[in-house]
C-alpha cells in the first residue's frame, strides 16, 4: 500500500499485511492497527511529537475516550503533563480532508471536557496549532508545534 508523503519528517514505521488488511504498528498502543490514511497521519504525528518535539511516550494516549451528551467519542491524541492533566489535544485527518470549520468545532467540543491549553489539527500536510488562554477566553495561533519542555516550564 503506497501512502502519501506527508509534511512531517519520515520515520521508520512497521507495517504488515494480515489477510487482506494493511496494518501499521502503533508504538503507543503497542499493537498493529488498520492502516488507513488517517492512521498514517496519526502515526507520523506521534513520531514527530516523540522524536522531534520530545514529548514523553508514556504521557500520550491514542484514541482517548470521551463522552458528550451520552455519545461516545475519541480524541485522536491527548498528551498529559506529569500531573495527569491534559496538555495537548491533536485531531488527525486523512491528507485529502481539508481542515474546515467542522474540524475546528470537533476538537473544540472535545476540549470542553479536556481543557487542554494547546490544540493541534493536522492532515499530515497542513498543521494548525493554537494556544488557549482560558482566563481571557481567547486563542493565539502558534507558528510551530511547541516542544514538550516549553509547555511544562
Amino acid at each position: 500500500m503506497l501512502m502519501l508523503k506527508l509534511n512531517l519528517p519520515e520515520y521508520p514505521v512497521k507495517t504488515r499485511i494480515c489477510g487482506e488488511q494493511h496494518q501499521i504498528f502503533d508504538e503507543i498502543r503497542m499493537k498493529y492497527v488498520v492502516l488507513i490514511p488517517e492512521e498514517w497521519v496519526r502515526q507520523h504525528f506521534i513520531n514527530y511529537l516523540v522524536f522531534d518535539r520530545k514529548f514523553p511516550k508514556g504521557l500520550i494516549i491514542v484514541e482517548h475516550p470521551l463522552e458528550m451528551n451520552k455519545v461516545k467519542h475519541r480524541a485522536d491524541i491527548v498528551v498529559f503533563n506529569s500531573s495527569g492533566k491534559p496538555l495537548v489535544v491533536v485531531e488527525c485527518k486523512a491528507p485529502e480532508v481539508q481542515i474546515s470549520h467542522n474540524v475546528i468545532q470537533q476538537i473544540s467540543r472535545y476540549n470542553i471536557l479536556l481543557k487542554a491549553p494547546i490544540l493541534i489539527i493536522t492532515n499530515g500536510l497542513v498543521h494548525f496549532c493554537v494556544k488557549i488562554d482560558f482566563e481571557k477566553k481567547s486563542t493565539i495561533n502558534l507558528d510551530s508545534i511547541p516542544y514538550y519542555q516549553d509547555l511544562t516550564d
